[in-house]
């Protein structure tokens, strides 16, 4: 039976306090994507110490993102049942307690295992912590700007974690990158005692068990096909197997799904153009950003002989044009609706990932530079006319569920990222690397242009309204 939870009212928070909400959520957000870019530029140094190569370490961090994908729903709506500062604070607790197992794993096994289990905390940071701004911050223009700042700390974990990652790697060893978020952890658990106010949805929602194990499996199948496609073949028989129980999954969530009163993932939402072209758009500016940072670390560490460091440098340009863009957005959007942040999203990604089509292993620092740039600014600018539309195109009272689903499209994007551009290069030599990596730059290309097409449809809407 499905229960009804009669709140009262949530206090309404000064000015002071609605932001100290903010900054302190955003520690969660800076994690999550601070963990992604520090593994990536130590993904070489990971692969030496543990004696693994392209396709271990594609799994390394498609354990974290495939079961981070396939629980962000879920825990949107354990958070809108359960509490969310509860939730969330939970979720800190076991990506921390994961972290240290990954420090100290002895085996790509036990490391892919432990990352797994970061995924399951980090399911419960990056939605939860969202409709808890979303619930503090009930004024859609002020929201809207929150929103701009909260997508750029993630351009602020870019420029802190491959530098960082770098440095670390260099100076301590790969081990060191899974304790460098550990005093992130604890100053968020810390905080989030003492500034953020609990809250819940009015109204309890039945967990929908067969909808999870199904999307679970949807994903993980999927992704798993574009690892493991190169080395066991295309139309081998566990790939056909692999077809045909994705297949299976993929049209059974459909159906369940279809058929549930209150269901994990209501396809009905999809019928909506505003809301499924921001769950498409999600998906593609994340598999840019993954194919990126994948290709970028192998080409430079690999064909180019960078130390880490020195690659985590060089992608400085990358997280300072995401860093600058994504609050701007954040106040157009505010302002002038999706439109006009999505064209600059769209051009600018199908900018940087032309740049290097032709790439080789002679290819010059400047046009390196600039087409991490490119993407860069591009992806600063999408984030806040995608978020923002997939939150304000559900009711409020299931703001863990409109966080949670846009964040899942986004760990589907860079499951498929990685998947994507691990397959490219997977079986490639070093000379043969810069060759095998160009494909990957057309798709980053293409998802640019993707986004033009969206910002076409857009509305022209200010963020008031429901379809911005």
């Amino acid at each position: 039976m499905t229960t009804t939870t009669t709140l009262s009212d949530p206090p309404v928070l000064s000015a002071r306090r609605r932001w100290t909400v903010l900054a302190v959520c955003c520690l969660s957000m800076f994690l999550v994507g601070l963990d992604t870019t520090i593994v990536n530029v130590g993904l070489p140094a990971i692969g030496q110490g543990l004696g693994v190569g392209t396709r271990g370490l594609e799994w390394t961090v498609d354990a974290y993102t495939i079961v981070l994908a396939g629980l962000l729903i879920s825990s949107g709506a354990l958070a809108d049942r359960f509490g969310r500062r509860r939730v969330f604070q939970t979720g800190l607790a076991v990506f921390g307690a994961a972290s240290l197992v990954c420090a100290t794993a002895d085996s790509v096994g036990a490391l892919v295992a432990a990352r797994a289990v970061q995924g399951v905390g980090a399911s419960m940071l990056s939605p939860v912590a969202l409709a808890i701004v979303v619930n503090a911050m009930p004024d859609p223009r002020e929201r809207a700007q929150a929103i701009g700042i909260w997508a750029s700390v993630f351009g602020l974990s870019m420029a802190a974690g491959p530098i960082t990652g770098g440095v670390l790697v260099a100076e301590l060893g790969w081990r060191s990158l899974f304790w460098a978020g550990l005093p992130v952890v604890v100053a968020a658990l810390l905080l989030s005692v003492v500034f953020v106010p609990e809250s819940r949805g009015p109204r309890a929602r039945r967990l929908d068990v067969p909808g999870q194990v199904l999307l679970s499996t949807a994903i993980a199948v999927w992704v798993g096909v574009l690892i493991e496609g190169p080395r066991i073949g295309w139309t081998a028989p566990a790939a056909l197997a692999a077809y045909g129980i994705g297949a299976v999954a993929t049209a059974g969530l459909v159906r369940v799904e279809s058929r549930r009163a209150e269901p994990l993932m209501d396809p009905g939402l999809f019928r909506s153009p505003a809301f499924s072209g921001a769950v498409l758009g999600a998906v593609a500016v994340f598999v840019a950003l993954n194919v990126t940072l994948l290709l970028n670390t192998l080409y430079l560490q690999h064909a180019r002989g960078f130390t880490p460091p020195a690659a985590g440098l060089a992608t400085l340009p990358m997280a300072v044009g995401a860093t600058v863009c994504a609050p701007w957005s954040g106040r157009l959007v505010g302002r002038r609706g999706a439109r006009l942040p999505l064209t600059l999203a769209g051009g600018f990604l199908t900018g940087g990932g032309l740049c290097l089509v032709g790439l080789d292993r002679t290819t010059g620092l400047p046009l390196l530079l600039l087409a991490y740039s490119l993407i860069g600014i591009g992806f600063g600018f999408a984030n806040a006319p995608i978020t923002n539309t997939a939150v304000s195109g559900l009711p409020s009272a299931r703001a863990g569920v409109a966080g949670a689903i846009t964040s899942t499209a986004r760990q589907v994007g860079s499951a498929l990222g990685i998947a994507l551009a691990g397959g490219l290069v997977a079986n490639s030599t070093p000379a043969a690397l810069a060759h095998a990596s160009r494909p990957g730059w057309i798709l980053v290309a293409a998802c640019g242009l993707l986004l033009l097409v969206l910002a076409h449809a857009a509305r022209t809407k200010h963020a008031g309204g429901h379809g911005a």
